[in-house]
């Protein structure tokens, strides 16, 4: 037998459709009960909770507790990370399923990916800090530079407070329906929040779309200086 990471078993676990379906429905960053993660995979409540024992006992979940309710969240940022990447994969295959989406174009055009930005939008934004300098890009890895840094400072992050967390800065996340990189990390968590704090943007309740006004779009395409795709 040999050594090393598992990956059959990781891969076994997130590929059941029941499983998956799950885990993509967290995605949206949202806790969920057991209730609402079974009517997400269409299977009964008795056996949704087997399959989340399964991904809790590797940590690819997390168990929430609020009063006598239980709410799952998936375990980190990592976790969203490779779902992501395997759906912009599948798409790039064409691996589809039936329903290919997202259809609704809204979500093509901006919505939360865990905790950042992505869609047309998010790529828009990704390419805007490249083109500018702002970024580097070395294979998978993403790194800011100093006119990037200053940028940032001037759009009122505080850098300094994201230097210190023990996420990644910068890391690039494959944007499954654009099927091109958006910015995760804890820059790409800082943004999406100073874009709602200045009004750009607000979340559709219950969905994972991100609506930008007609001047939050403006003011944002305006600032990272790029067209989205």
């Amino acid at each position: 037998m040999k050594e090393g990471p598992d990956i059959s078993l990781l891969a076994s676990l997130i590929g059941d459709p029941a499983r998956a379906n799950m885990l993509l429905a967290l995605l949206s960053g949202k806790a969920l009960t057991a209730t609402e993660l079974s009517a997400e995979a269409g299977v009964t409540i008795q056996t949704a909770s087997a399959h989340l024992k399964k991904l809790e006992a590797v940590e690819l979940l997390c168990l929430r507790k609020q009063g006598r309710h239980k709410y799952f969240t998936l375990a980190d940022a990592d976790v969203a990370g490779v779902l992501e990447s395997l759906m912009g994969l599948a798409a790039k295959r064409g691996l589809m399923r039936t329903r290919t989406g997202p259809k609704d174009p809204a979500l093509r055009k901006a919505r939360v990916c865990y905790n950042h930005l992505a869609g047309e939008l998010g790529v828009s934004v990704y390419d805007g800090m490249l083109n500018s300098g702002y970024i580097a890009e070395d294979g998978d890895l993403v790194d800011l530079l100093p006119a990037g840094a200053d940028f940032v400072e001037a759009f009122g992050i505080d850098l300094q407070s994201l230097n210190i967390m023990r996420r990644p800065l910068c890391k690039s996340c494959l944007d499954w329906s654009a099927r091109r990189t958006h910015l995760a990390g804890a820059l790409g968590t800082a943004f999406l929040a100073r874009f709602y704090e200045l009004g750009w943007a607000s979340r559709d309740a219950g969905s994972r779309v991100i609506r930008f006004t007609a001047n939050g779009e403006k003011q944002l395409l305006k600032t990272f200086a790029s067209d989205p795709q």
